[in-house]
């Protein structure tokens, strides 16, 4: 296993964080301020050795670069996230919307474009922590089954079936989509979604937003996620028909309009 070395914080009880990265320098130098920040870090440098690592110390959250030796980061993501569901924050130099979306397929959670500040890395680490955290305590309050027209939502087995069918979801877009069915037909402000989903919101955090809806519309159905252009997301409980000029708002680097 090409992996260095698992580097613990004062607290045993702290997250284990799985930092992914084959230039040495970066991956030392987000491994220090992790560790600073009170997480336990594990290292790894290339493709096999990040699923090697995942699968001995089960993190709670993987910090994954996209171009890696032996195989990429999507093949890393593709396989980690298919053991056990995992957080996974993507470190990438590509802007590209197609990158990005295939990241997301494939279960990346969020993601931030070299260069990058450290500062960022760590609240949307945090944010994603918070939200796995979130989601397990909603599945415990809420009912364990939501019904929207032939669309069907079971918190409990994270299970969703469109028109009688299962349809295979990232745990993020489940997340979303069960923001989004918690409440059908009401139109969700964006940054109400990304406090919920992501748990933190702000202008650029859009981006991530909309890239996950088109994901989500993908796997069930374009026509069930209406946009309201300027506001945010719905979920119909029959075909949904977007509102005029709403396309900017998906466009690669589209905030808010």
């Amino acid at each position: 296993m090409n992996q260095g070395y698992a580097a613990s914080s004062s607290s045993a009880s702290a997250p284990v964080l799985l930092v992914v990265e084959d230039d040495p320098t970066i991956n030392q130098a987000v491994t220090d301020r992790l560790v600073a920040e009170g997480f336990r870090v594990v290292q790894a440098f290339d493709g096999p050795g990040a699923v090697a690592a995942h699968g001995e110390h089960a993190p709670d959250l993987v910090v994954l670069d996209l171009m890696l030796p032996g195989f990429d980061g999507l093949e890393v993501c593709r396989r980690i996230q298919g053991e056990r569901p995992v957080p996974v924050l993507m470190l990438t130099a590509r802007a590209d919307e197609t990158d990005l979306l295939v990241g997301l397929g494939v279960g990346a959670d969020d993601y931030v474009t070299k260069p990058f500040r450290m500062r960022e890395v760590v609240a949307r680490i945090r944010a994603l922590l918070r939200r796995v955290e979130r989601a397990r305590e909603l599945a415990a309050e809420q009912p364990p089954v939501l019904s929207v027209g032939d669309l069907t939502v079971d918190r409990g087995s994270r299970r969703v079936s469109a028109r009688g069918s299962e349809v295979h979801l990232t745990p993020l877009e489940f997340d979303l989509l069960l923001a989004l069915a918690a409440e059908p037909g009401a139109v969700r402000e964006r940054d109400e979604l990304m406090r919920e989903v992501w748990g933190w919101a702000d202008a650029g955090g859009t981006r991530t937003l909309d890239s996950h809806v088109k994901s989500l519309r993908a796997k069930i159905g374009a026509d069930r996620v209406r946009t309201v252009h300027g506001v945010g997301y719905s979920l119909e409980v029959g075909p949904a028909a977007d509102e005029p000029a709403d396309e900017p708002a998906d466009e690669p680097g589209g905030g808010r309009p």
